[in-house]
């Protein structure tokens, strides 16, 4: 609990042998103004009183119900992971991230970092890659497990940089997630500065995790580094939320000078409203000065469209996200059915481990979305209730939304989920195929295909006995150019003809379907490989009517 100063000079001095009169000198003196008795009175009566900081004259402390911890907000078995000792080392070794210049440095890289992603490299398609594959699942959790670790690092440094000392750090659940905690309670006899440094010291420390990550992807080339940096942007606006528990409940309260935010926000939001409403908020929150309302509105209504917007690319990459997800589960469930069908019982119980991987993020999405939509169900229900009007133009504003990102999946316009790829660890993944799926080529428009509608290689490059006695080398650009060419032009000539030695003569083996007999004329080089382009527009001639390489007519076949 945290008090003000004067209610803390107040609580201090009753000891239940002095009077109000004495406690009223007793405070003056150390507060530095003059308080008289009723002052002191109405403290205790009415602010340490109901807190349960101090019990009423002639009740017993046992009859008094102070107000108690909501224990819903509670962390349960919470465990030390390391104490106050190895906390203020780690602490220590890490300060140094929160020096001006370094923090400067960090956000400038940060900023870059998150152009590059979302604007040139595209966020969601290691995400995709991730959850084509149980095992970069795997590897994807460890590393946000450590981000959160870290992110406690944050915190315990910075408050050891603000000149206070760090407790112990530890981990709890909190309603049914895991959390981490850090102690760091030292810092509330240091300025406003320093609790704020401490605050944002776990976001910012999320930040220098996610350069880390990016980082690791520059030097290896493994994109679920950048599905943890693409993830790693939830979890810092997550913190960023003004609710409890969380660090921008206690960012905000430090920014605004409010100690105990918890049901001062509504008001002070509904307070910027005009109306009935809006003035009754007001009447509220008047003890509270215009620049706190002014900084805990700016701040909500900073957040809200951050997260809205990392709402809104998700859901426009949502496709190819539920595509990925549908079709490495399919796999996964028809290769383990096939390994247990086959008698396989390792592979497949090795394979339901593999199904369970997949599952969890599936599951955590679709947790996700229904608690997220029925929290704004309500609350929408609640702000209409008595107002048709308002209603009609939420729900008709809800529609217009679905609408137009159902028209941008159902006609193509968000992107394609990525190609199927090969398990990275078969073990995980029986009964899925291994092999490399076919390349994507891109084909330039020309002239008409051949008859047979498939690409086939060039001949390479033949010496055969020429008129001269020497060998010649022949390699033809088209099939025009050589009755030895095949029916259907090459995507790609052969680059190797046979070279001639000595004085020898070579042969080589005529393509089928050529006429044999001497090549005519003298031995050329082998031309450089043709485009596809250059490929015939009729059917390839026969041996017994077209030219040969040298223009004349071939020798008949007697």
């Amino acid at each position: 609990m945290q008090l003000s100063r004067l209610l803390y000079l107040v609580a201090s001095a009753i000891d239940g042998v002095h009077d109000i009169e004495t406690i009223s000198h007793r405070v003056s003196a150390r507060y530095g103004r003059e308080l008289s008795a009723e002052n002191v009175r109405y403290l205790v009566e009415e602010k340490l009183d109901p807190l349960g900081v101090t019990v009423p004259e002639g009740q017993d402390e046992e009859e008094i119900t102070a107000p108690r911890s909501d224990l819903l907000l509670a962390l349960k078995g919470h465990r030390i992971i390391f104490n106050e000792r190895r906390a203020g080392r780690i602490a220590r070794s890490l300060a140094w991230l929160h020096r001006p210049t370094v923090v400067v440095l960090m956000l400038a890289a940060a900023v870059a970092m998150d152009v590059w992603l979302f604007g040139f490299f595209g966020a969601v398609e290691p995400v995709l890659q991730v959850l084509d594959q149980p095992v970069l699942m795997l590897v994807v959790f460890g590393l946000t497990v450590a981000s959160l670790v870290f992110h406690e690092f944050g915190h315990a440094s910075a408050c050891r940089y603000g000149g206070a000392r760090p407790g112990c750090i530890g981990c709890g659940l909190f309603l049914i997630w895991p959390s981490m905690y850090t102690d760091v309670t030292d810092i509330y006899r240091i300025g406003r500065a320093g609790r704020l440094r401490t605050d944002l010291g776990g976001v910012y420390f999320n930040l220098v995790f996610m350069l880390a990550m990016t980082g690791a992807y520059f030097a290896t080339g493994q994109q679920f580094f950048l599905a943890t940096v693409y993830l790693g942007h939830f979890e810092i606006l997550e913190q960023l939320m003004p609710a409890v528990r969380l660090d921008g409940y206690y960012i905000l309260g430090d920014l605004a000078g409010v100690p105990d935010l918890y049901g001062k926000i509504k008001p002070i939001l509904l307070s910027t409203v005009p109306g009935r409403r809006g003035k009754a908020a007001r009447a509220e929150v008047v003890g509270l000065k215009k620049s706190s309302r002014t900084v805990i509105t700016t701040w909500v209504l900073t957040m809200v469209p951050l997260l809205i917007g990392e709402l809104g690319y998700a859901l426009w990459n949502l496709p190819r996200i539920v595509a990925t997800m549908v079709r490495s589960l399919t796999a996964q469930v028809v290769g383990t059915g096939d390994a247990f069908v086959n008698g396989q019982i390792a592979a497949g119980l090795i394979g339901v481990i593999g199904c369970f991987m997949l599952l969890c993020p599936m599951a955590g999405v679709v947790y996700l979305s229904v608690k997220m939509g029925g929290r704004v169900f309500r609350a929408a229900k609640r702000s209409t209730d008595d107002k048709p009007r308002l209603r009609v133009a939420l729900c008709a504003l809800a529609l217009v939304g679905l609408g137009t990102l159902s028209y941008a999946w159902v006609s193509g316009v968000t992107p394609e989920p990525l190609p199927k790829r090969p398990p990275i660890a078969p073990i995980l993944q029986p009964g899925v195929s291994t092999a490399q799926p076919p390349a994507r080529q891109a084909t330039a428009p020309g002239p008409q295909a051949s008859p047979s509608g498939s690409s086939a290689a060039l001949p390479s490059g033949t010496a055969s006995p020429g008129a001269s006695g020497s060998a010649s080398a022949s390699a033809s650009a088209s099939p025009s150019a050589d009755a030895g060419a095949s029916a259907s032009p090459s995507a790609g000539p052969s680059k190797k003809p046979t070279e001639p030695t000595g004085g020898q003569n070579t042969t080589g083996t005529a393509p089928a379907g050529s006429p044999p007999g001497p090549s005519e004329g003298p031995a050329e080089p082998p031309t450089s490989e043709a485009p596809s382009s250059a490929a015939p527009t009729t059917d390839p001639p026969t041996p017994t009517d077209s030219p040969s390489a040298t223009g004349e007519p071939p020798p008949v076949t007697p």
